[in-house]
């Protein structure tokens, strides 16, 4: 069992930063990729980027390349989504998942299928 809880989302404006935390709790990490995705009401969860926690293997979607950047503190159990240079585009609900993996490469694990844990959500909201 996993526990995910994110916090740090809230209002910026266009061109601004914003630092996601996602805090886990629970049993062994090391099989574990954390990934956040965002959802719009109505549509399906979009992936944003995932991190393997044993390595530290990243990957991004192409929409956030070079403006958001995906890590992780092992001393706290806690990953973390940095968003740079923000624009209306990035207004979701942000939820960080996790899932066990064996041995899939991290491209593949790229849609909310297959992740078991997630967290409540964090609003991040843009304005212009």
């Amino acid at each position: 069992q996993v526990t995910l809880v994110e916090s740090g989302g809230g209002l910026v404006q266009a061109g601004g930063s914003l630092r996601l935390s996602c805090a886990a709790s629970g049993r062994t990490f090391s099989r574990l990729v954390m990934a956040w995705f965002r959802q719009t009401p109505g549509k399906e969860r979009e992936f944003v980027a995932a991190i393997r926690w044993r390595d530290d293997i990243t990957y991004a979607a192409d929409s956030v390349k070079g403006r958001f950047t995906i890590s992780k503190d092992n001393a706290n159990n806690t990953m973390y989504l940095q968003m740079n240079n923000v624009n209306d585009e990035d207004t979701d609900e942000y939820y960080c998942g996790a899932r066990y993996y064996s041995g899939q490469p991290i491209v593949a694990l790229t849609t909310e299928e297959g992740y078991t844990y997630w967290g409540q959500g964090t609003q991040v909201t843009v304005s212009s």
